[in-house]
């Protein structure tokens, strides 16, 4: 399995460092316009796989040393910046896709190559990603609300005291302030939140929730104040979509993908991903607040979408 990964910034390195460290992938070619940059993080990530997986990996400036990729991870375009929202990022991002999809297009299979879009904002470039690739849009996937969930997980598990892996919970709709947390869904080893919450006499209140919420909301903006930037999240979830993709799990992942759910818009829903990319989309039962939420979230996304160029 060749991987290409276009962009080696912060989260680019990351995201190389999650996929060579899955112990899936023979070959991975990083891509940057910086082409000493990318030699040094090809050279310093081969040096640390003498450490574990025996991966190929090389730095490449020029698109013809993507060819033969099965999937190619667009990582590449601006970064937040403290007191920046994902949507402020727009303008800045189109054009790095406008620029970086046709040179990949003309230099992959476009009968079988993947395409997982990582650039902010994910969901609108997603759809920017499809239309100008011309691929299916089961082969043109964003990380979506993988970390967003990821998020709810590790908060909920902090204040129930069990593992992240007894917990299901999952966020829909867009990567981005209007994300919908689907608390109607939650379960904690087979039993629901309320079930749960009952039987080991833990208080989870509106006002707890709604502060879970927000802090799921907030987190990539308190972590941008003291990081500078988040990258070993995204990094985990590229890696995980991957290990799905390449041994043909079928798990289902809150992945974006544009789907005729919501208006045809590309947004984060429960989907079965395996080695066609996406298998098939799933709608959730939610409350009517919830399902109200994710049809404000749509339209949201659909007018940025509508905005480009403008």
């Amino acid at each position: 399995m060749k991987i290409a990964i276009i962009g080696v910034g912060t989260v680019g390195s990351a995201v190389a460092t999650a996929v060579k460290n899955t112990g899936f992938v023979h070959e991975i070619v990083l891509f940057d316009r910086d082409g000493i940059r990318a030699r040094a993080a090809a050279e310093d990530l081969g040096h640390a796989a003498s450490f574990g997986f025996d991966v190929k990996i090389s730095a490449v400036s020029n698109y013809r040393g993507i060819r033969g990729s099965d999937i190619v991870i667009i990582s590449a375009g601006a970064n937040q910046k403290p007191g920046e929202t994902r949507t402020d990022l727009l303008n800045k991002n189109v054009a790095v896709i406008e620029d970086i999809v046709p040179r990949v297009m003309a230099n992959v299979d476009a009968k079988k190559v993947k395409i997982i879009v990582v650039t902010n904002p994910l969901d609108v470039l997603v759809m920017l990603t499809q239309k100008i690739s011309k691929l299916p849009a089961a082969r043109v996937i964003g990380t979506g609300t993988m970390l967003d969930s990821a998020r709810l997980r590790t908060i909920l598990s902090r204040h129930l005291s069990v593992s992240t892996q007894s917990i299901c919970a999952q966020v829909f709709g867009e990567h981005g302030d209007s994300s919908v947390v689907a608390w109607s869904g939650v379960t904690v080893g087979g039993f629901s939140l309320d079930e749960f919450c009952k039987q080991l006499k833990v208080s989870l209140p509106a006002t707890t929730r709604n502060t879970i919420s927000h802090r799921v909301h907030n987190a990539a903006y308190e972590i941008i104040q003291g990081r500078g930037a988040t990258w070993d999240g995204i990094g985990a979830s590229v890696s995980d979509l991957l290990r799905c993709i390449i041994n043909d799990e079928r798990r289902i992942l809150t992945v974006s993908c544009v789907s005729g759910v919501q208006n045809a818009v590309a947004m984060s829903l429960p989907r079965v991903i395996g080695a066609t990319g996406v298998i098939a989309t799933l709608n959730p039962k939610l409350s009517s607040d919830e399902s109200a939420a994710l049809r404000k979230s749509a339209k949201i996304i659909k007018k940025n979408y509508d905005n480009i160029g403008k």
